[in-house]
């Protein structure tokens, strides 16, 4: 700890010498997993941290287990910024991330008589080693009140006046980047009653009000991803999204006035990165502190707005963009919202001199949206205000182009981009699969890889080596060794080391499709079924490991968790079946279980319905540890397939462009009869809960099959079978999972980062000096 902090308050004041710009990235949350591992690694300490350790009697290996997951995130867009923030700190990038310090993480998924239920992640119980509270950084936050006109120097300004101030208190962890003595920051808030009132409620003897206004204060940042079903909610999110947004501008700002005196500098030395539309307040933000504080000119101020932003979306339907009612917007934040409606009127009026007077294009790209609810729709507001609009691969960059923003494309096209998501090599290969980083090392002769991911190419001319395909044999069985430890432990049931270890782990949700992999594992457990002794002997074994979160209001998800269970039971319980077919679940799936998981895999399932996924970042993560993938064209996965080719990969199912005409002809089109079979097991109580998943079958017959479960059945099913095929020869199979992780070096987060320092923001690295 010493190391970083060191390291970093070096790095901090070279950054502040540093000439080229200085990137905040508005991450929204950051880290996730453990941190130990991962900074020795990058620190590159770990063995005399494993000596000094030993001297007092303890392995290290044991000592990082007992480090929880810093959960932080939902998902894949948590473990995604984690690894940027590597990325950045090791390619010595002058940056730092923003987040809140939530009291409790994403939950903690119980399985009961398989049943999801949540738990509260008591992530911070016994603090966190890693953080170093700022207690003399701190901000106020101001929520509420009126907005009053006052005059300043002969001319009219706004004064907003808050109801509610709660202060912002700074949590600074250390991110060490590999090879370099760059280490940047990731700074939390979190949320405390403004002091100063606090202090008078105490003072005049009314401390209830004083407990009432802390817990109220603390709220702000106390849970993860509030369920947003009701008003109150809603309301606690976007005190959420403005309180993370208001403290992180204030430090931002404070940091630019310490050196300068002329914001006209501000878009040369900051570039302000909205990940997503959760921190897209910040447009307004930044607008209301240079207008009513700093009392620069309208233009001016929207001038230096427009040329500091850049915006990545992660969104793929429509439908699914995020909107914010105007009452409550109004209640909480009034001055943003007449700085919206004055974004609003100035873009209205320009585009009616682009395009003419037509309204229902108008009203599409207005930022405030009218209709039964009056909304201010934030990714419009984000592409408005911003330079550049991301996409996270090739693939959703043409939706977003043609389907998702496509009126803004023709207005500006030439903000469109896209940068595909990667992953850190440092914690998928380095850290969580130590012994294939020993091999690639030794077969690359070099450890350079490390940091320059494309020497993994070097990798292809072995692929038929047969002294390379024994190591790696070796190393894969070891990784399924741990991981069928791990199973016994946590479930009770054996599994074969001789089976294929066939993975799905992802969130739970109708377009991942999970329910399409369950319903082909009721499909091979009956085939099995009905099979003759002398037939059983030629089906491959498998291994089937199914794990994930539903949203607690996601019923269908939690639908599904549940038919996984009852599956399993039955499949498990089966000794007609044994060791030919098992169905496993894994609970509480997080960055420490993938950790596992991943190197063990064998098989990859990555099914969503084409485009549905934006990107996809779970595949590059098994690509990278030598697993092979079964998978549609969607996301990422196209581009994939361009590095490591077909033939090194299971594709299925329709293409995006198919997608729609089979949406259309769904009540004309007859799912396959294997299909149909199965759904009938389920509907008809084979697994038990028949009234319980009744609603799951109606799901997916006939129109109702929205994300196309029985048009592409056939399809997942035969490419399930080219995967039996291919496992049967061991040497294929160790040769094709060699390529693959050869053909991976494309989807290193380092890539991905390099093309937003060089494209989008416009920054240099700025090296510590040693």
């Amino acid at each position: 700890m010493i190391l970083n902090s060191i390291s970093r308050g070096k790095t901090q004041s070279v950054y502040t010498s540093c000439l080229s710009s200085f990137l905040w990235h508005s991450l929204a949350f950051g880290i996730s997993g453990r941190s130990l591992s991962h900074s020795v690694i990058n620190l590159g300490i770990r063995d005399q941290r494993a000596d000094a350790l030993g001297q007092f009697g303890f392995e290290y290996e044991v000592l990082a287990e007992q480090e929880g997951d810093a959960a932080l995130g939902n998902g894949g867009l948590a473990r995604l910024s984690a690894c940027q923030m590597d990325s950045l700190a090791t390619l010595d990038y002058p940056a730092w991330g923003y987040g809140l310090r939530y009291q409790y993480g994403l939950f903690r998924q119980v399985i009961l008589d398989g049943f999801q239920h949540e738990q509260p992640d008591y992530w911070l119980n016994f603090g966190n080693p890693w953080e170093i509270e700022r207690v003399h950084v701190s901000y106020p936050v101001k929520f509420y009140g009126t907005v009053e006109e006052e005059t300043l120097n002969g001319k009219s300004c706004k004064v907003w006046l808050p109801g509610e101030t709660v202060e912002a208190v700074a949590y600074d962890n250390p991110i060490p980047g590999y090879g370099t003595r760059n280490t940047i920051n990731l700074r939390l808030w979190a949320a405390k009653p403004d002091g100063q009132y606090d202090m008078e409620s105490y003072n005049t003897g009314d401390y209830i009000n004083a407990v009432v206004n802390r817990q109220r204060a603390e709220t702000i940042s106390c849970v993860l991803y509030p369920d947003d079903r009701s008003y109150q909610g809603k309301e606690l999110r976007l005190k959420q999204h403005y309180f993370f947004v208001s403290a992180s501008l204030q430090d931002i700002i404070r940091r630019f006035k310490d050196g300068h005196n002329n914001f006209d500098d501000f878009p040369e030395k900051v570039a302000l990165q909205l990940n997503d539309t959760h921190p897209s307040l910040a447009v307004v933000e930044v607008m209301r502190v240079l207008v009513d504080e700093e009392h620069l000119g309208w233009d001016q101020a929207w001038n230096i707005v427009c040329r500091i932003f850049s915006f990545t979306t992660h969104t793929v339907l429509p439908e699914a963009l995020e909107k914010i009612p105007v009452d409550l917007l109004g209640s909480l934040l009034p001055r943003h919202l007449q700085i919206i409606y004055d974004i609003n009127f100035n873009f209205m009026e320009e585009l009616k001199k682009r395009i003419g007077l037509d309204f229902n294009r108008l009203s599409q790209m207005s930022i405030v949206e009218e209709g039964a609810v009056k909304s201010i729709r934030m990714a419009n507001l984000s592409i408005v205000c911003s330079h550049t609009v991301n996409g996270v691969s090739r693939m959703h960059s043409e939706l977003l182009k043609t389907r998702v923003f496509k009126d803004f494309y023709e207005l500006w096209p030439h903000k469109f981009q896209y940068k595909t998501n990667g992953v850190t090599q440092r914690r998928w290969i380095v850290v969580s699969n130590p012994s294939l980083c020993a091999l690639i090392s030794k077969w690359l002769g070099t450890e350079a890889w490390i940091r320059d991911i494309d020497l993994l190419i070097g990798l292809q001319e072995f692929a038929a080596d047969a002294d390379l395909h024994q190591e790696w044999k070796m190393v894969r069985k070891v990784n399924k060794m741990r991981l069928a430890e791990y199973i016994e432990a946590m479930s009770g049931v054996k599994v074969s080391l001789d089976a294929m270890f066939d993975v799905q782990i992802k969130r739970i949700h109708e377009y991942k499709r999970q329910l399409l992999n369950i319903l082909s594992i009721i499909h091979r457990y009956d085939c099995i079924k009905n099979m003759e002794k002398t037939q059983r002997r030629k089906v491959v074994p498998r291994v089937c490991i199914v794990g994930g979160k539903a949203a607690p209001g996601y019923e269908v998800a939690k639908k599904i968790i549940k038919l996984c269970h009852a599956v399993a039971e039955k499949i498990n319980n089966d000794a007609d079946v044994g060791d030919l077919l098992k169905l496993i679940f894994v609970p509480d799936y997080n960055v420490s279980v993938a950790e596992l998981v991943i190197p063990g895999a064998d098989l990859s399932q990555h099914i969503s319905t084409a485009g549905h996924e934006a990107s996809g970042t779970g595949c590059m993560k098994f690509l990278m540890n030598g697993c092979l993938l079964l998978t549609t064209a969607d996301g990422s996965t196209v581009e994939i397939i361009e590095e490591i080719g077909e033939e090194n990969m299971f594709l299925f199912g329709a293409k995006v462009h198919e997608v729609p005409a089979l949406r259309e002809k769904s009540s004309d089109h007859k799912a396959p009869l294997q299909f149909s079979h199965v759904v009938r097991m389920v509907r008809d109580g084979h697994f038990g809960f028949k009234d319980y998943f009744k609603s799951l079958c109606d799901g997916v017959e006939g129109d109702s099959d929205f994300y196309l479960l029985g048009s592409d059945f056939a399809s997942y099913l035969e490419a399930q079978a080219a995967a039996d095929k291919a496992f049967v020869d061991q040497e294929k199979w160790t040769q094709m999972s060699i390529l693959s992780t050869a053909g991976s070096g494309r989807f290193s987060s380092d890539r991905t980062i390099e093309d937003y320092a060089e494209t989008t923001w416009g920054i240099e690295p700025c090296k510590c000096p040693s």
